[in-house]
């Protein structure tokens, strides 16, 4: 099974302790609050605002909740987030790429740092896993939207680049700067998709036993439980046994 996107799609769909998800909201806000500051606080006329706002919907936010987020952006005096991605290596050799939002570059670089330091990791350059992966849209869409053939023609109209199916889901991938107008396109035949986002998808996988499986899950876990870390990727690849373990 394909690595880390897969993974957080399981574990959503376990559904999230009501910390988690409040950490999730947290996070969802944050960027919304970015992307309000540093374009429109209209959504209709900022497309990275837009997205931010569809995937806070996607995954149950309040609206006021987003408001507030957007309301946040027009303050006098409120937080300047900075953004900053930082590449490194997990257990087993697996690339790890974490995109963080912080007030603090000194504060994220060192708990950063340690994380990948304390379990089995090591932090590199910026550029030194990126060639691994390419920057592309993300539209998630559930079996119910269609059969494959359906979602697939629904898709090469909109104008996306592929389209993976499988028992639970179809996932269409898009050029980065495409996401948006497909997007809008496929709401408009296929109904409000699970997901839409922008990530970072491996060209390349590295395969984990069970140990080097649970070891990079620890590592990811404990980034992803930061409160400056936005998202984190990884290329990794288990089977089906693995994965059943886990």
């Amino acid at each position: 099974m394909a690595g880390h996107s897969k993974w957080a799609n399981i574990q959503h769909r376990k559904g999230r302790q009501d910390a988690a998800r409040s950490k999730l909201f947290s996070k969802l806000a944050k960027e919304i609050t970015v992307a309000a500051k540093m374009g429109d606080p209209d959504p209709d006329k900022n497309p990275r605002l837009r997205l931010a706002v569809k995937e806070a919907k996607s995954q149950s936010v309040p609206k006021d909740v987003i408001q507030r987020a957007i309301d946040k952006s027009q303050a006098a005096g409120g937080e300047d987030y900075k953004e900053i991605r930082y590449e490194g290596y997990g257990p087993g050799g697996v690339a790890i790429i974490v995109e963080a939002m912080t007030d603090n570059l000194n504060r994220t670089a060192s708990n950063v740092r340690s994380t990948f330091g304390k379990h089995g990791g090591n932090l590199g350059e910026t550029g030194s896993v990126s060639f691994m992966f390419e920057r592309k849209g993300e539209i998630v869409y559930p079996v119910s939207a269609g059969d494959e053939d359906a979602v697939m023609e629904a898709a090469i109209e909109a104008g996306a680049e592929d389209v993976e199916s499988t028992a639970d889901e179809h996932t269409i991938y898009t050029a980065d700067t495409d996401l948006a107008e497909v997007s809008n396109a496929l709401e408009a035949t296929l109904g409000e998709a699970e997901s839409t986002k922008l990530i970072w998808k491996p060209t390349t996988t590295t395969e984990l036993d069970l140990e080097g499986a649970q070891k990079l899950m620890k590592l990811i876990e404990i980034l992803e439980d930061d409160d400056d870390v936005q998202r984190v990727t990884a290329n990794f690849e288990v089977s089906d046994a693995v994965l059943e373990a886990l």
